[in-house]
């Protein structure tokens, strides 16, 4: 058989691809996890008592915008780095913007407070036990996203181990913001942060393992 008629006989029993079985998989993925992460949160944890009348305040909604933002950029990211080639885009400065905008905001609370209320707004109530919980509530999103990868073709195994415990740790912030009592932005912008670094350390660190195809 000529190599031109076999190719042509692969290419006429070859099945049609889905082009939207990644996008099924990915909100598979984020539903199944972000439901058990809210389950971990209020059984384990539990919901803020004032979550509703704080609600009514400007920074709940300046914490939830923050978190949701870098969730977003997070789980577009984690899509890109899924697939061999796609560039990340402009995930840096979608990642990049609301940290920095967090951090002046925090500079401006501090520098505008009297000195003996900044180890307050820094440390708040639950400095120790913030990055280490918002990394728990991350390990459902953190396990979805490296089963979602797995299923896709990624070639930069590093970068998309970070990316994927990025994106979890974001997003667990997002739901553990559900229990937490804290919206000093000098708190958020440190150990919010650190507790998405957490598991983007651990997917740096462990993604040329887990995600070896």
């Amino acid at each position: 058989m000529k190599t031109d008629d076999l190719v042509s006989l692969l290419a006429n029993q070859a099945a049609a691809v889905d082009a939207r079985a990644g996008l099924r998989r990915l909100a598979l993925a984020l539903g199944m996890a972000s439901l058990a992460a809210i389950a971990l949160t209020t059984t384990v944890l539990g919901l803020n008592p004032s979550l509703l009348q704080d609600a009514t305040t400007s920074m709940f909604w300046v914490k939830e915008l923050f978190c949701g933002v870098l969730s977003v950029a997070g789980v577009v990211t984690v899509a890109r780095l899924g697939r061999p080639g796609r560039p990340v885009g402009k995930a840096p400065i979608a990642v990049g913007a609301p940290l920095c905008a967090m951090w002046l905001l925090a500079a401006m609370v501090l520098f505008t407070s009297p000195p003996a209320n900044r180890a307050a707004l820094v440390m708040g109530q639950t400095a120790l036990v913030c990055p280490l919980l918002i990394a728990l509530v991350s390990t459902p999103m953190f396990i979805a996203f490296v089963w979602l990868m797995r299923s896709l073709a990624p070639t930069r195994l590093r970068v998309a181990g970070a990316a994927a415990g990025f994106a979890a740790g974001a997003i667990g912030a997002l739901v553990y913001s559900l229990h937490c009592p804290e919206y000093a932005a000098p708190f958020l912008g440190l150990w919010y942060v650190l507790g998405m670094l957490l598991p983007t350390l651990v997917g740096a660190l462990a993604g040329p393992r887990l995600l070896r195809w």
